[in-house]
């Protein structure tokens, strides 16, 4: 079953006072965890399948008013937890460039809504690389802001130090014009004449598919024909940071879901409990430790933002999965994450867009990480990319179906 979205009535789109904002007319559909007043909120799982939520969120909310129009909400992995949104219980999302793999997760219904024309713009959540990896899978443009600089109400938690949403869309420009209402400010002014740009060589080169370590190196030479200054510049601390995040999040998921573990364990589709199951095991002290190297990180982060403008690396390590294919589930989240959990240990902006096509004929993502609030300069030299390369233009052979 190919499962994207589920339509919302035409009268809970826009603001019609709206009519002539800045996002008059630009179809929207946002993830379903986070709400729209009236409509179902299941968050991909039988535990809220008759949920409806009394209200928008917050940012659902900005987007009315600004005049975009909600289309929908769009199908995700169980909880926000999974990398390849094959749900069980509202159905699976295939990738429109190939219907046998993954879209990404666990905002895959986003990223196929926007590579498939479904939607102009999609919200998506991420807190390990939900934004990102649909990005990189679906070969579109998607933005994980900075932590806390968008107000989270309305959005069912998965772990709240790292919680953020962003849009995903086809260009870094429609997403600069959607987080600046997001975020109800202007995001263009940031100067990018001559940015000095880091490429961690360990990011770029260990254990990464070769066809990727090519389509980043074509990145690194038109970005520096752009007239940027190249690096060199390690990211402290990076070989601990997918398992300071794995500690603090899977504390959290096991907090925030201990009660239905404890009641109704069995209605978990099974990939979700195993992974929320994790964080049981996860001691007070452990945690309080992971705290600790969060904040050592951060710090270092801001340090190392004080020498580079911005980080570029792989957005995946590997190809895009074929569905039930490969790793076991939790092995799998590990290593199509490698590279997006340690930009969500800082807590500064981390854009993905599409760079190349892998052999396979699949999209390849990059990264592109700046200091907490900039916003801006990631954004700034999206766009500059994309001006003078198409790979965020390609369209997918596949027909995605919007059926329930």
């Amino acid at each position: 079953m190919n499962t994207v979205i589920s339509w919302v009535p035409d009268e809970l789109g826009s603001d019609p006072a709206a009519s002539s904002g800045p996002l008059a007319g630009v179809r929207i559909g946002v993830k379903d965890n986070i709400e729209v007043g009236g409509v179902r909120s299941t968050c991909g799982s039988e535990f809220f399948a008759d949920r409806v939520a009394a209200d928008d969120a917050t940012c659902v909310s900005a987007l009315k008013s600004a005049g975009a129009v909600i289309t929908s909400t769009l199908n995700m992995a169980e909880f926000a937890v999974g990398v390849t949104s094959q749900n069980s219980a509202s159905g699976g999302s295939v990738n429109p460039w190939d219907a046998r793999r993954v879209p990404g997760g666990s905002s895959g219904g986003s990223g196929v809504a926007v590579a498939a024309g479904v939607v102009d713009v999609a919200l998506g959540t991420d807190t390990g690389g939900s934004i990102r990896l649909p990005a990189a899978c679906c070969g579109v443009t998607g933005l994980r802001p900075s932590t806390g600089v968008l107000d989270m109400s309305g959005i069912f938690p998965v772990s709240a130090d790292f919680d953020t949403v962003g849009p995903l869309a086809r260009t870094a420009r429609q997403v600069r014009e959607t987080f600046a209402v997001l975020a109800g400010s202007d995001v263009t002014g940031a100067d990018t004449d001559s940015l000095r740009v880091a490429v961690p060589h360990p990011f770029v080169t260990d254990d990464i598919d070769p066809a990727i370590v090519d389509a980043i190196t074509e990145t690194v030479e038109l970005i520096r024909r752009l007239g940027h200054r190249i690096v060199e510049c390690p990211v402290p601390h990076s070989e601990s940071a997918q398992d300071v995040v794995y500690t603090l999040i899977y504390s959290d998921l096991a907090r925030e879901h201990a009660e239905r573990l404890r009641d109704e364990p069995t209605r978990f589709q099974a990939a979700t409990r195993e992974r929320i199951s994790l964080g049981l095991t996860i001691s007070d002290e452990q945690r309080a430790a992971a705290v600790r190297q969060r904040d050592m990180f951060r710090s270092a982060m801001s340090e190392m933002f004080s020498d580079v403008d911005v980080v570029l690396t792989p957005a995946m390590p590997v190809d895009v999965p074929q569905i039930g294919v490969g790793e076991a589930v939790v092995a799998q989240a590990r290593r199509m994450g490698q590279l997006t959990y340690p930009w969500s240990l800082h807590d500064g902006p981390t854009l993905a867009l599409p760079v190349g096509v892998h052999p396979s004929g699949m999209p390849i993502g990059a990264q592109l990480t700046a200091a907490r609030l900039r916003e801006g300069t990631v954004l700034a030299l999206a766009e500059q990319v994309q001006e003078h390369s198409d790979w965020h233009l390609r369209l997918p052979p596949v027909r995605v179906s919007s059926d329930v």
